[in-house]
């Protein structure tokens, strides 16, 4: 069974969105997420909204390799935050032929939360996109029941993008990931990393934004994660490694984390066939 694995931005976040697109395309993805809203101090957005040229050279991208923009990212859901003035960022979104908008959870009134959550899904499906809410165990809704309690209360159409370092380092529960039904799971991130529980705050961080590792290559067991998750669901692979990409580049990097993902599936299916024997 076909399944679409697209270059999460994060993992290559300094290449500007022309060149993560055809760096992608290289390494045999069918799709990019761009990373359109600045999300920290010290790493980069890309604007495209508000920067006409760029916006053209990366259509032009993805016109050359004819891959797919599956995501933009990412709304931070603040006590302050302004719906209408992301219109810009949506309408560039379909601009793209983006499926997807995440959105993350940075507000402690998780009523109100839901409510910005309803609002922008309105705005977005009206230009042809879905909105997804990432959890993180940092935050306000830090586990995979969190986010379902928010989105049930946010509305039918919310969905929850469930990441395979988050989901490990929560308490997220596999069954309810298993029982999560499929119009809100419309796609997951993948990734691998060191299990030595119990983490800080600075160590969630750290691995969220800055050192991860390739699917295979850590103590995650991805092969359950996965097995848990629809065969046909796509995979966003979202593998920051800072000090790797100083080292060797991002070509080498993308490269790594599309054979990780490769391995993983591989085994993946090993497993369902032997279960099947």
């Amino acid at each position: 069974m076909t399944r679409l694995l697209s270059l999460a931005h994060l993992t290559a976040i300094d290449l500007s969105p022309p060149d993560l697109i055809h760096e992608a395309a290289r390494a045999g993805f069918d799709a990019a997420g761009l990373r359109l809203i600045r999300v920290t101090d010290t790493s980069p957005g890309y604007p495209l909204m508000r920067n006409p040229k760029l916006m053209k050279e990366t259509k032009a991208a993805i016109r050359e390799t004819g891959l797919l923009v599956h995501d933009i990212e990412f709304v931070k859901i603040e006590p302050n935050t302004d719906i209408d003035a992301l219109l810009p960022f949506l309408d560039a979104g379909a601009e793209l032929g983006a499926r997807e908008v995440i959105t993350a959870p940075y507000d402690p009134d998780l009523s109100r939360l839901a409510d910005r959550l309803a609002a922008l899904d309105e705005r977005a499906r009206d230009r042809g996109l879905g909105v997804s809410l990432e959890f993180f165990p940092w935050t306000v809704v830090p586990d995979l029941e969190a986010a379902l309690s928010v989105v049930t209360e946010a509305g039918p159409n919310i969905g929850i993008l469930v990441d395979s370092l988050h989901f490990d380092r929560s308490s997220s529960s596999h069954r309810l990931l298993a029982d999560l039904p499929r119009d809100r799971l419309r796609f997951a991130h993948l990734c691998d990393a060191p299990v030595s529980p119990p983490y800080s705050s600075e160590d969630l961080l750290f691995a969220g934004r800055d050192e991860r590792l390739p699917p295979g290559e850590g103590q995650i067991d991805l092969v359950s994660f996965l097995s848990l998750l629809p065969r046909d669901l796509p995979l966003g692979l979202e593998v920051p490694m800072t000090r790797r990409t100083k080292e060797e580049g991002n070509r080498a990097v993308i490269q790594a984390a599309f054979a990780g993902a490769k391995h993983v599936l591989s085994d993946l299916s090993e497993k369902a066939h032997d279960l099947r024997e």
